[in-house]
């Protein structure tokens, strides 16, 4: 009976766990090189799943600068199951292709585990060609040095195939005419090779982006390469960007599944002081403390071990960065965020899941809409949240933002009127013929709802509304320029009054009832407004406030909504300034504002 992968590498780790003796575990190696070499079997088993021979034969300097085995922790071996399950989707014909991103913390060893994951392809399989790129020169140096090429040389010598070593930082198998090379990424890199398994490690960080980049590489990977983008994040920018695209398969690590990383009290009185400034403390550092407690439940040592980094940075913000809670935190600027960045984290944490995803489909005979159906679609551009009722009971409200200057996308927010509950959310890069189709199904599924569209840069959606015969739409009153009469048109218009009004109510709505809002997208955006130099606020540059905008407008039309219960006929009636005043105040005084505003 032969030995299998799994078996001997839960002996290689008992022993280690008794003996902590390098050269035993040496020794161990060399008898599993043979064993792999005489059993076809076990040879097969490690070739299909690279990561059981690391575990095997490889070793590992920690941070400690122990030589150690290489056991994969918590995170590598959660990664190494998704890359598992990618390669049999790929196979299976159910994913085009094999591309993985991951954001992470710092030094929770992607690095070391991808770069292990390549050379053992390379020593297993002839014809296979790895190739890494770093950020810098030096890091590529690194990564030849201490975490190639040693990990190379510390195999058992039956195990190494005929290698080569240049100036090219390169590991090449003559015999197997396979090989590995790491280099820098710059724009011209890559070009004329033919590479199997491509990594791009801190690609967040390289200089001429990763768009150049891939262009670069273009025919060199081949069609089945398996593609693993690593790095911490690095604001706005190309990596974000494949990030939210929806097109790779995203792997996001919290800093606290990486064990090592908790810290122990000198004593209990530093303990009880620790307990006392989570229990009371007001600044930003307190509220995400109280929040890895008790929502995340971490340790209390975990939790001093995040409060000692965070105190050790100048720039405090960039504990988001190099330690982040969630992607969204990843990829926060430097800046004054405009919202709540803990409730909405926190928010998040609770979103519900769409009831259902799609779009409508419809009868158009060049004059009307007729014959509206919805078509269920994960990959829809719109998400349903609460289902309509009848308009005795509910009225809803509809904002919209189009694509004008500096977006890219057509938004549009269904809100219950009354509450302000975010029911169903649209987002695409429509044509405005499509976009105006989309929301007239949209507002005729919510019961006929006050449609209120962004006015400034493409009127044509209101134009068009009305031609089709939707005349619920939102009213403003504009003083005509010739006349001083006052006029009233179709649609919301952003001013350099309205604009920051609109968003300063929604950002009061964010911090109070933030619970209203349940599309992840939204809040995701959101946590990206910042307020910039010249104190506007604004998405960063490569982002967007296309949600920002849309949900902003559609709070902002709610008081126009006429409710029909005889106990609201009276809102009806109300100015603004008069919802505004009676949304703060208490039962008893809306009572009594009631009853004065008949």
């Amino acid at each position: 009976m032969g030995y299998t992968a799994d078996g001997l590498i839960k002996s290689r780790r008992e022993k280690w766990d008794t003996l902590h003796d390098i050269d035993f575990d040496r020794r161990f190696r060399g008898a599993v090189a043979r064993e792999l070499l005489h059993d076809a079997k076990l040879l097969s088993e490690v070739r299909q799943y690279p990561e059981k021979f690391i575990e095997l034969v490889f070793v590992v300097v920690d941070k400690k600068q122990r030589t150690m085995p290489f056991f994969l922790n918590e995170v590598q071996r959660e990664f190494i199951l998704i890359l598992n399950k990618a390669r049999e989707d790929f196979e299976a014909g159910k994913i085009p292709e094999i591309s993985l991103l991951v954001l992470k913390g710092r030094q929770q060893g992607f690095t070391t585990l991808v770069t292990a994951y390549q050379l053992s392809f390379a020593i297993l399989n002839p014809n296979f060609q790895g190739y890494t790129l770093a950020d810098k020169s030096d890091n590529a140096q690194t990564i030849f040095q201490n975490k190639a090429k040693f990990a190379h040389s510390q195999l058992p010598d039956i195990l190494k195939p005929t290698e080569k070593f240049n100036n090219r930082k390169q590991l090449l198998f003559s015999k197997l005419n396979s090989s590995w090379a790491v280099d820098t990424a710059t724009k011209d890199v890559g070009r004329s090779r033919t590479v199997n398994f491509f990594h791009g490690s801190e690609c967040a960080f390289w200089k001429d982006g990763i768009s150049p980049i891939q262009a670069a590489l273009g025919e060199a990977l081949t069609h089945n390469c398996i593609k693993i983008y690593e790095s911490t994040a690095n604001g706005y920018n190309d990596y974000q960007k494949m990030w939210s695209s929806g097109v790779h398969i995203n792997c996001f690590f919290e800093w606290w599944r990486t064990g090592e990383y908790r810290l122990d009290f000198g004593n209990d009185d530093i303990k009880a002081e620790f307990i006392r400034a989570i229990d009371t403390g007001n600044d930003w550092i307190w509220e995400r403390l109280r929040w890895l407690r008790d929502d995340k439940h971490l340790t209390l040592e975990q939790l001093y071990w995040y409060f000692n980094k965070y105190e050790k940075y100048i720039n405090k913000d960039l504990i988001k960065q190099e330690y982040p809670c969630t992607p969204e935190e990843a990829f926060l600027l430097s800046g004054k965020n405009v919202f709540s960045v803990a409730v909405i984290l926190s928010r998040l944490e609770h979103i519900p899941k769409p009831i259902k995803v799609g779009y409508f489909v419809y009868d158009y005979d060049g004059l009307t809409i007729s014959n509206i159906r919805w078509v269920n679609d994960h990959g829809g551009y719109i998400q349903i949240y609460a289902l309509p009722k009848q308009p005795e009971v509910t009225k809803y409200c509809i904002g919209g933002d189009t694509a004008g200057e500096g977006s890219d996308f057509f938004t549009a927010h269904v809100l219950d009127a009354k509450t302000g509950r975010q029911v169903a959310v649209m987002k695409h890069q429509f044509d405005p013929h499509e976009y105006t189709r989309q929301m007239y199904c949209l507002g005729k599924y919510y019961e006929d709802a006050l449609i209120g569209i962004e006015a400034n840069f493409d009127t044509y959606p209101i134009e068009e509304l009305q031609r089709l015969g939707y005349t619920r739409q939102y009213v403003r009153e504009v003083p005509d320029t010739y006349t001083g009469k006052i006029e009233q048109r179709f649609g919301f218009k952003t001013t350099l009054l309205t604009r920051p009004n609109i968003i300063s109510n929604l950002v009061a709505i964010v911090a109070e009832h933030c619970d209203l809002i349940n599309d992840r997208d939204t809040l995701s955006e959101l946590l990206t407004i910042v307020k910039n130099e010249k104190g506007r606020i604004e998405a960063p540059e490569g982002g967007h406030d296309d949600q920002m905008m849309g949900l902003a407008i559609a709070h902002e039309i709610r008081h126009q909504v006429v409710f029909d219960t005889p106990e609201m006929t009276f809102g009806a009636k109300w100015h603004k300034s008069q919802w505004e005043d009676y949304r703060k105040a208490t039962p008893e005084e809306q009572a009594m504002l009631r009853e004065k505003w008949k």
